[in-house]
């Protein structure tokens, strides 16, 4: 039975609902990482970088490199490049309206603190 394109794409966007994932992903952004490179960026143990790295993995979004004993991961295509990059423009444009809201507030508040004596 074929899963529906919304449900499918539902269980791609949990797949990288974890800090670290989206980390791992923002660092290959430039080319393959050595596995050591990733340690000394992320800073978290090696079992739960492997870990993480496993489930991108076996999704498909990245690859393993070995170069005799080094291991390095690369993004398997430049699309989920393309989905940081549409995510960080989206938060961008969130953050500054927010700002902005956050900025008609605090005017709102003060005019109504510097008005006139009751």
């Amino acid at each position: 039975m074929q899963v529906p394109l919304y449900q499918a794409k539902a269980e791609f966007f949990r797949m990288l609902g974890h800090p670290v994932r989206i980390r791992v992903l923002e660092l290959l952004q430039n080319g393959p990482v050595p596995v050591r490179e990733l340690l000394n960026e992320i800073e978290i143990e090696p079992s739960n970088l492997s870990q993480q790295l496993a489930v991108l993995r076996r999704s498909g979004i990245v690859i393993s490199i070995r170069d005799g004993s080094t291991v390095s991961y690369a993004l398997a295509g430049g699309d989920v490049a393309e989905l940081l990059r549409a995510a960080r423009r989206i938060l961008t444009e969130l953050l500054v309206g927010q700002s902005e809201l956050l900025a008609e507030l605090r005017d709102a508040d003060t005019s109504v603190h510097t008005g006139p004596p009751l």
